[in-house]
Parts: structure tokens; C-alpha cells; sequence
């Protein structure tokens, strides 16, 4: 959840809608904790069909506590709002597929969200 919120605050305190940061942007995964941050989300859709075949629910608990891990290790080495272009629209966009993989974890497994702590 704090992930979650964390993104959220990156939004509020740059005055981002970050559902709005364009079709034609991209993602760069220049440091490696961009890296593994993307290789965490692109798990998502093996987790979420291993959950339908075995019926283990607490695989999304588990996954999206490594996700939560990986996008603090993103958030501390590196910095989103104060990079430059095109590295900061890059950085915003993982932050977004972080916040959405997030939710639809959570929401799956019945946990409201909140946007604030």
C-alpha cells in the first residue's frame, strides 16, 4: 500500500496526471534498478494465470511485495521529479505501471486503496 501512496505523491507533488503522459512516450531502463523494476511488473501476467491454475491466491501477496520492494529500491537510487527528459517521462511511466499493477493486485485480493497516508 505504501508503494501505492508513494506513487501518488510523486503525482501530487509534481502536478502530474500521469494518466496523461502521452501514447507516443517510453520507457528507458538505463539504471538497474529501472531494470528490475521492469522485469518485476512483466511477471504480473504469469503470477496472476498460476493463480487461476493452482488456486494460491497468496501468490499475489507475494509477488506484489517483491513489486513493492523493487519500486523502493527504484524510488531511492533513482530520482523521477528531478530528472530531466526524456529519463523523467521514462521514470513516471514505471511509477504509473507500478501504481496500476498495484491496484489490481490489491483489488483482487479484496484490500481497498487509499491515496494519502
Amino acid at each position: 500500500m505504501y508503494a501505492y501512496v508513494r506513487v501518488h505523491g510523486i503525482s501530487r507533488e509534481g502536478g502530474i496526471d500521469l494518466s496523461k503522459l502521452g501514447e507516443n512516450a517510453s520507457v528507458s531502463l538505463g539504471e538497474k534498478t529501472e531494470l528490475e523494476l521492469a522485469k518485476q511488473l512483466l511477471k504480473v501476467d504469469v503470477v496472476l494465470q498460476s493463480v487461476g491454475d493452482e488456486f494460491l491466491p497468496n501468490r499475489i501477496c507475494e509477488y506484489l511485495f517483491e513489486l513493492s520492494q523493487k519500486f523502493n529500491q527504484f524510488y531511492e537510487g533513482c530520482p523521477v521529479l528531478s530528472a530531466s527528459e526524456p529519463q523523467r517521462t521514462s521514470r513516471l511511466l514505471l511509477c504509473d505501471l507500478t501504481a496500476r499493477t498495484l491496484k489490481l493486485g490489491l483489488t483482487l485480493l479484496g484490500i481497498p486503496l487509499v491515496e494519502r497516508m
